[in-house]
């Protein structure tokens, strides 16, 4: 029975010491974020994604769930989800996979060969069978749009809340300031 808990344990510390970052949502070992970078040799290059990872309580035995959380344009994910389409993943998943190789080798082989005739993302699967240079131009354009380094620092929802709080305190703070200023 604690032969799964271990594992997770040793999976987790084995991708914190790798390259990533990796964020805990809360105390436990089955919820975090890792920072994941586009392939080089691929229009994902300079992207910087946020990614959820949920991993099971059966964890190595059953897959862990993952998700971009940033807006990803691709064939194989959700753009409003994040949800992705991964076989490795969700299908043929195997207890000698770890953590690592999800992020060094599942995540960069569907950015380098995404799958047009299984997708999440209908528009993007079309547009890339039918234009790749168009599509390739889109995946830019949502790298620059939604996948810079400074996009992972909060979730979507966590910096709208921000933003608005922080109009609210401007708005407080600078009639503060003007009021003090005129004595």
């Amino acid at each position: 029975m604690s032969s799964p808990s271990k594992r997770r344990e040793m999976d987790l510390m084995k991708l914190m010491m790798s390259d990533y970052k990796v964020e805990m949502i809360n105390d436990g070992m089955h919820e975090f974020y890792v920072h994941f970078n586009g392939p080089s040799d691929s229009p994902y290059h300079g992207g910087v994604w946020k990614i959820r990872v949920e991993l099971p309580d059966a964890y190595p035995y059953k897959s862990p769930s993952i998700g971009f959380i940033n807006k990803m344009y691709h064939p194989n994910v959700d753009e409003m989800s994040g949800s992705v389409c991964l076989d490795v993943i969700n299908q043929t998943w195997s207890p000698m996979f770890d953590l690592v190789n999800v992020f060094e080798v599942f995540l960069p082989q569907l950015l380098l060969y995404p799958n047009p005739s299984d997708p999440l993302n209908g528009e993007a699967a079309a547009l890339m069978m039918r234009d790749r240079t168009a599509y390739e131009q889109r995946v830019k354009e949502y790298c620059q749009k939604y996948a810079k380094p400074e996009d992972v620092g909060a979730a979507p929802e966590e910096e709208s809340s921000d933003e608005e709080m922080s109009e609210a305190e401007s708005d407080s703070s600078d009639e503060a300031v003007v009021g003090k200023a005129d004595p």
